[in-house]
């Protein structure tokens, strides 16, 4: 069962954060919008679990009746959080009662790919899916203070810092090496100094965004731990206390 749900998760992370363009994302309202990324969803969980199960049509169902809903709620990341709960509620529900999709599937006697596949669906969460959930959350603060903020910053620098200290993090926890998390608290106060210490608004900008990163990124790296800890041992981390 727990292989099937690792295949399950990759490929909804790869439907939901890799392969799912800006196009869909604006024709989520659209027959047009949601059935391409329906059409995603389904071929994603096809490949990732080596197989064709009635399962994945009805995993694809729901993933789209979930995104219409989304698609008509209002934007913020109270709605983001709820709808990948759904998601990930409805993998968990097929994992279980369809245990099986994974041994019937061409890629079952590999017997690393499952804790690969849960090793590649943690980075892609920490990293894309954590830009996506911070970006919303900071968008009411950005609003006041960004137009400000732009004319002095790299185009696209705040974003790429964010998912660079995400994948970072992320690295860190699974290597058991937690301690390097304040080093790099430490190191990004120290430069964001010149620029916090005049101005209280950005200062609070930065520290709950910040603070909001670092969290996604501690709680996604242990989330995958669990995950890891219950398939095959890849070799390549350290041993689960």
């Amino acid at each position: 069962m727990i292989e099937t749900l690792a295949a399950l998760l990759f490929a909804h992370v790869l439907a939901d954060f890799v392969f799912q363009t800006n196009w869909m994302v604006a024709n989520k309202r659209t027959p047009a919008g949601l059935g391409l990324h329906g059409a995603v969803v389904l071929v994603t969980a096809i490949i990732a679990t080596g197989g064709v199960d009635l399962g994945l049509v009805w995993l694809t169902a729901l993933h789209v009746a979930t995104d219409a809903l989304k698609a008509r709620a209002p934007r913020g990341v109270g709605p983001f959080l709820l709808d990948q709960a759904a998601h990930l509620a409805v993998l968990a529900a097929l994992a279980i009662s369809r245990p099986t999709i994974w041994t019937e599937g061409v890629w079952a006697d590999i017997a690393p790919l499952p804790g690969l596949m849960a090793l590649a669906s943690g980075a892609i969460l920490a990293t894309r899916a954590g830009g996506f959930a911070i970006g919303l959350l900071m968008e009411p603060f950005a609003e006041k203070l960004l137009p400000d903020i732009r004319a002095e910053s790299l185009p696209g620098a705040g974003r790429l810092i964010g998912l660079l200290e995400r994948g970072l993090i992320f690295a860190l926890v699974l290597l058991g090496q937690t301690g390097g998390v304040g080093f790099l608290i430490a190191a990004k106060s120290i430069l964001r100094f010149g620029a916090l210490k005049d101005d209280r608004a950005f200062s609070e900008y930065v520290i709950i965004g910040t603070l909001a990163s670092f969290g996604w990124a501690l709680l996604t790296g242990y989330c995958c731990l669990a995950l890891l800890a219950a398939l095959p041992p890849l070799g390549i981390l350290p041993a689960t206390p």
